[in-house]
C-alpha cells in the first residue's frame, strides 16, 4: 500500500497533481498559534507540522513548499504526534467532531473514528510511546475520557470514564513513555492520574493547594512524567514545578496492584517564571517560560543549560529535532549554563514556538535563534490583492500589515501600525496606493510597494471602518464605518503634486452598511458611488454635486421587503441592459437595473449552509469567450465560485469549507488564477487555486435546459408534484378562457401573467403583494430591452424556473410563524404565546400590506370553510354579513401559532417530537 511504501519527505517529491475541484487549496498563511508547532525533519530538510484552522500544514521551510491535511469539518482544537514523528493524530470539537489519525510520510489519513465525542467534541488528545493507543478528552461540562485502540477498526473506546465536574476543564494529557497503560491529565486547579487495562479506566485525583505547603501554588499549565518512572512533575503560573511521588502502601500489596497510580504532591520547587511547557526528552526535563527561556534539568531538578534571546515571547511549544547534532569539540556556547561535569551538555536542536505567533529554530551548539516565521496573533479580517502585480496584502488586529508575492509565496514587506487593528484594506485600481481602515477610526493611505504612508491618517470616522473602496479613476476613497456612516476622501492637486483630503461624510444608513460600490456612469467616465445598509436600503450619492463636508443623496431605493441584502457587485454586461447584483440572507440572487434600481429578476443562489456574506466578480482573462464570467464568493463558512449568468441552477455554483470559525473577507488575484480569503479569529489567510474546466465539467454532468429545476421539484419530472402543476397550468387556462364557456377552446402551452399567482398559491408558495408584481415585472418586461414589447404569456417551462426562484429556499417554516408570535404574543396562564383575536385582525388591518375589512372577512370567511357554493365551482359574490359571527365562532380568542397554522390556514404542521 502507498502507506507501507511511505518513507520520510516523500510527500515533497510527488509532482503536483492536477486540481480536480473548482477551488483546490495551495497556500496557508498563519496558523494556530495556541496549539504546538512539531518538528519533522531537521538539518538538510527543515519540516514543520502546525494547525491552521481545519486544516494540518506539513511546511518544508528550506524548500518553500507546503502539503495540506485536510478532513476536519471544524477548528482543530488539539493534536498529538507519535515518538518518530510519523503519525499524527488530530481531533475538532463542534458538530460531527472527527479524530483523524495521519500517516506524515505520505500524507494518508489511515484512521477516522467518527462520533468519538457526539456532543461536544475534543479538548485534548495524547498518543502513546509505542503509537498504539489514543487518549481523549471530551470538550464538555462533564468530561469524558476515553482510551483508543486505533489501528482496530471498531468506534468504540477500549474504556472510557466520566469526570466529575468539581475537577476543572482539562484540556492537556500525556501518557507515561515507559507504561502505555499510564496517563496523566491536568486543567488549571487538577491534576488526574488514570490506569487503564482489564479493568477498566481509573483515575486519581490528589489534592494540591496553596496550604498544603503554605506555598501558592498558581494554575497548572502542563504535565509529564519523570524518567525515573516514580515521579510526574507538573508547571504552574507561579512558576512552580509540582513534583508527584507515587503514594507506598500501608498494608498489602494487593491495594498496589489495585491503584498504583495513586500519588501525593510530595514538593514544590520554585522556578522563577511561570511555566507554560514541561516536557522530558531522553534524560532532561525540559521546561519553557513566559520569559522565553528553555531550560534543561537533570532528574534531580539541577539547572544543566538554559536557552533565552530577548525577543522570544511565552514559549508555547517545544519541539526537538529526531537526529542529534554532530558532538562539537569546542566547549559549550557562551548563552548555555552548564554544570560542573567534565562532559560538556549538548541538547539536539530544536523548534520553539511562542504564544504571540513566531515559530524559531535554535540551533543549540551555537545557540543561534533563528525566526522561521512570525504571523499575525490577533484576528486576520482584512486582505486585498494587488490590481496588476502578484502581490497580496494581509491585515491583522494586532497591527501587523504584511505584503507576500504569492506567486513565489514569500514575504516581501510589513510594517507594524501600534494602537489599533486593521480591520479593511483595498489596493486602488492603478497600483500605486494601499488603503487600510482601522478599529480605531482612522483611515491610511500608504504608498502600495514600501507601506509607507501617503499623507497623514485621516481620523473622520466615530467607529471601526468595516469597508474601504477607490474608484476607478483613483481620484476618490469611500469608507463605511460601523456607525452607519459613508465617508469619502478626494484626491486633489497640491503644489503641483497629488494628495488625498477628507471631502464629506453622512449617516446614509440606521442599520450596519454590508457593502460600498464605486462604478463608472453610462453615459460619461466619471464615478458613481452605492452603499448598502441592513435597513434595507440602497443609496447612490452625487460626487459631482458634493461639497466639502456636504455628501449629496442622488436616490435612496428600498431593495427588499423581508429579506436583508447582505452584499452588492457590478453584474458584468452579458446582456443589453446593465444590472447591480444583490444577494440577501434568504439565499436570493437579484438583479436591478442599474438606472431605475427595479428590480429585474430574483434568482436562487447557492444554498451552502449560509448566506453569501460578499461576492466578487472574479477577473478573467479569457480573451476567446468574454461572455464567459464567474463570481467569487464567501459564505459564514465556506468559499465558491459561480458560473454567471446567474439563473437559478445549482449545478453552476460549487464552495468548500475554508474557515469553520468564521470566514471575514474575500480577494481575487488580478489575473483571477487565485482567490484569498480571510479567516478572522482563526488568524489565517488561505489561498485557493482556481480550476474553472472542473466547475464547467460539473455543471454540464448536471442537465441541459429544464432538467436541473425539474429535479428541484418535489418527486422530479416523473412526481406527483409536476403532474399536479400541470393540471393546475391547464385549469388556469381554462379559467382564463372562462370555465363556463361553450365556445371551443384553443390549447396552447401558456397562461396569461394574471393567473401566476393563483398557481404560484395553490403549488403552496404565498408571495406578498410586492413579491407578485415583482414576478409579473420580471416576465412582462424580461424582452422589453431588445424588442421593445412586452410579453403578456408564461409557458410551462418557465413558470417551473420562475416558481423555484421566488419560493423560499427551505420551503414553508413553522419557526418563522412561531417567531412572529413570540414577538407579537404575550404569555397565556399555560404559558404559551398568544395573540387576542381582536389584536391579530387589527394587525392585518393596520401593519405591513394591510388588508381591509371586506378582504380580511372574505379571506376568512375561505379559510374556515364556510363560503357559499352553488352549483358551478366558480365562487359567487360574497356576502359579508354573516363574517363577524363566524369569526367569533371558528377563531378562538386567544391564538397560538398552532391554532393559527393549522386551524386557520389549514397548512399541515409537523407532529411535536415525542420526549
Amino acid at each position: 500500500s502507498l502507506v507501507w511504501a511511505a518513507t520520510p519527505g516523500m510527500l515533497f517529491q510527488e509532482d503536483k497533481q492536477t486540481r480536480l475541484h473548482p477551488l483546490s487549496l495551495s497556500w496557508v498563511l498563519g496558523y494556530n498559534s495556541s496549539l504546538a508547532v512539531h518538528s519533522l525533519m531537521d538539518g538538510e530538510d527543515r519540516v514543520l507540522l502546525y494547525v491552521a484552522s481545519h486544516t494540518v500544514v506539513i511546511h518544508d521551510i528550506l524548500g518553500n513548499r507546503q502539503y495540506h491535511l485536510q478532513g476536519h469539518t471544524n477548528v482543530i482544537s488539539c493534536l498529538c504526534v507519535s515518538e518518530d514523528r510519523r503519525w499524527v493524530a488530530t481531533a475538532d470539537q463542534g458538530p460531527d467532531a472527527l479524530i483523524i489519525v495521519w500517516d506524515s510520510f505520505s500524507g494518508i489519513p489511515v484512521r477516522t473514528i467518527f462520533g468519538s465525542h457526539p456532543v461536544d467534541g475534543v479538548s485534548a488528545i495524547a498518543i502513546s510511546q509505542d503509537a498504539k493507543y489514543l487518549a481523549t478528552i471530551s470538550a464538555g461540562t462533564v468530561q469524558r475520557v476515553c482510551v483508543w485502540k486505533w489501528t482496530l477498526p471498531t468506534e468504540k473506546p477500549v474504556c472510557s470514564t466520566e469526570l466529575r465536574p468539581e475537577f476543572g476543564y482539562q484540556d492537556y494529557v500525556i501518557f507515561n513513555p515507559q507504561n502505555p497503560y499510564e496517563f496523566v491529565s491536568n486543567g488549571k486547579t487538577q491534576v488526574i492520574f488514570y490506569l487503564w487495562g482489564d479493568a477498566g479506566l481509573q483515575y486519581d485525583a490528589p489534592l494540591l493547594s496553596n496550604q498544603t505547603f503554605n506555598s501558592v501554588v498558581g494554575c497548572f499549565s502542563q504535565s509529564v512524567f519523570h524518567f525515573n518512572n516514580s515521579q510526574a512533575l507538573t508547571g504552574t503560573s507561579a512558576g512552580k514545578l509540582v513534583v508527584w511521588d507515587t503514594v507506598s502502601p500501608h498494608s498489602s500489596s494487593k491495594e498496589l496492584q489495585v491503584k498504583p497510580h495513586s500519588r501525593k504532591a510530595t514538593k514544590l520547587v520554585p522556578m522563577r517564571d511561570s511555566l507554560t511547557v514541561v516536557m522530558v526528552f531522553e534524560s532532561c526535563i525540559v521546561t519553557g517560560d513566559v520569559k522565553g527561556r528553555v531550560k534543561f534539568f537533570d532528574g534531580q531538578l539541577q539547572l544543566l543549560a538554559c536557552y533565552s534571546h530577548s525577543k522570544v515571547g511565552p514559549i508555547r511549544s517545544i519541539s526537538f529535532s529526531k537526529t542529534p547534532p554532530d558532538p562539537p569539540g569546542a566547549s559549550p556556547a557562551c548563552s548555555t549554563s552548564c554544570t560542573t561535569s567534565s562532559q560538556p551538555f549538548i541538547a539536539r536542536n530544536f523548534i520553539l514556538s511562542t504564544s504571540d505567533a513566531t515559530v524559531l529554530h535554535v540551533a543549540t551548539d551555537r545557540t543561534n535563534f533563528e525566526k522561521v516565521m512570525e504571523e499575525a496573533k490577533k484576528a486576520v479580517n482584512a486582505v486585498a490583492c494587488h490590481p496588476r502585480r502578484a502581490l497580496v496584502a494581509v491585515g491583522s488586529h494586532c497591527g501587523l500589515l504584511k505584503v507576500w508575492d504569492y506567486q513565489q509565496t514569500k514575504y516581501l514587506v510589513s510594517r507594524i501600525f501600534t494602537g489599533a487593528g486593521i480591520q479593511c484594506l483595498s489596493y486602488d485600481p492603478k497600483g500605486y496606493f494601499l488603503a487600510a481602515g482601522f478599529t480605531d477610526g482612522s483611515v491610511y493611505i500608504l504608498d502600495a510597494i514600501s507601506l509607507q504612508s501617503s499623507c497623514k491618517e485621516f481620523r473622520f470616522s466615530h467607529g471601526p471602518v468595516t469597508h474601504i473602496s477607490f474608484s476607478h479613476d483613483s481620484e476618490y476613497l469611500a469608507t463605511a464605518d460601523e456607525k452607519y456612516a459613508v465617508t469619502v476622501y478626494k484626491r486633489v492637486l497640491k503644489n503641483g503634486s497629488g494628495c488625498w483630503e477628507h471631502l464629506a461624510g453622512l449617516h446614509s444608513h440606521y442599520k450596519p452598511i454590508r457593502s460600498i460600490l464605486f462604478g463608472v456612469q453610462l453615459d460619461s467616465n466619471e464615478p458613481r458611488l452605492l452603499s448598502l445598509g441592513e435597513d434595507r436600503q440602497l443609496v447612490e450619492y452625487d460626487l459631482n454635486s458634493s461639497s466639502k463636508d456636504h455628501l449629496v443623496v442622488l436616490h435612496r431605493d428600498r431593495v427588499e421587503q423581508i429579506a436583508v441584502p447582505l452584499c452588492l457587485a457590478w453584474y458584468p454586461q452579458l446582456s443589453t441592459e446593465s444590472f447591480i447584483l444583490t444577494a440577501n440572507n434568504c439565499y436570493k440572487m437579484k438583479l436591478y437595473n442599474t438606472t431605475t434600481k427595479m428590480c429585474r429578476k430574483t434568482l436562487l443562489g447557492p444554498t451552502y449552509g449560509s448566506p453569501l456574506e460578499k461576492i466578487q466578480i472574479l477577473p478573467t482573462t479569457n480573451a476567446t469567450d468574454p461572455q464567459k464570467c464567474y463570481l467569487a464568493y464567501i459564505t459564514k463558512d465556506k468559499v465558491g465560485l459561480q458560473i454567471l449568468p446567474v439563473d437559478g441552477n445549482p449545478h453552476k455554483s460549487s464552495a468548500f469549507i475554508c474557515h469553520p470559525d468564521g470566514v471575514s473577507d474575500l480577494a481575487s488575484s488580478y489575473d483571477g488564477h487565485y482567490i484569498f480569503t480571510a479567516g478572522g479569529k482563526d488568524c489565517t489567510v488561505m489561498k485557493w487555486e482556481v480550476n474553472l474546466n472542473a466547475l464547467d465539467a460539473a455543471a454540464s454532468l448536471g442537465g441541459e435546459d429544464l432538467m436541473p429545476f425539474y429535479n428541484l421539484l418535489d418527486g422530479g419530472r416523473e412526481g406527483e408534484f409536476f403532474r399536479e402543476l400541470e393540471d393546475y397550468f391547464y385549469y388556469a387556462q381554462l379559467r382564463s378562457h372562462g370555465i363556463e364557456t361553450l365556445e371551443p377552446r384553443q390549447v396552447s402551452t401558456y397562461i396569461p401573467l394574471e393567473e401566476i399567482p393563483s398557481v404560484m398559491r395553490a403549488m403552496g408558495f404565498y408571495p406578498s403583494e410586492e413579491k407578485i408584481e415583482e414576478m409579473i415585472n420580471e416576465v412582462k418586461f424580461s424582452k422589453y430591452v431588445d424588442t421593445g414589447e412586452q410579453v403578456t404569456k408564461i409557458n410551462l417551462g418557465d413558470f417551473i424556473k420562475l416558481y423555484i426562484n421566488h419560493r423560499p429556499a427551505f420551503g414553508l417554516s413553522m419557526k418563522k410563524i412561531q417567531r412572529a408570535f413570540q414577538v407579537l404574543g404575550y404569555d397565556n396562564e399555560n404559558g404559551d404565546k398568544v395573540i387576542d383575536r381582536g389584536d391579530l385582525l387589527l394587525l392585518l388591518q393596520c401593519r405591513g400590506e394591510h388588508m381591509t375589512e371586506d378582504e380580511l372577512a372574505q379571506c376568512l370567511t375561505t379559510l374556515m370553510g364556510k363560503r357559499p357554493r352553488e352549483g358551478g365551482s366558480e365562487p359567487d359574490a360574497y356576502d359579508p354579513s354573516g363574517a363577524a359571527a363566524l369569526t367569533e365562532e371558528e377563531i378562538p380568542a386567544e391564538i397560538t401559532a398552532e391554532i393559527f397554522t393549522a386551524d386557520i390556514l389549514g397548512l399541515p404542521i409537523a407532529e411535536p417530537e415525542k420526549k
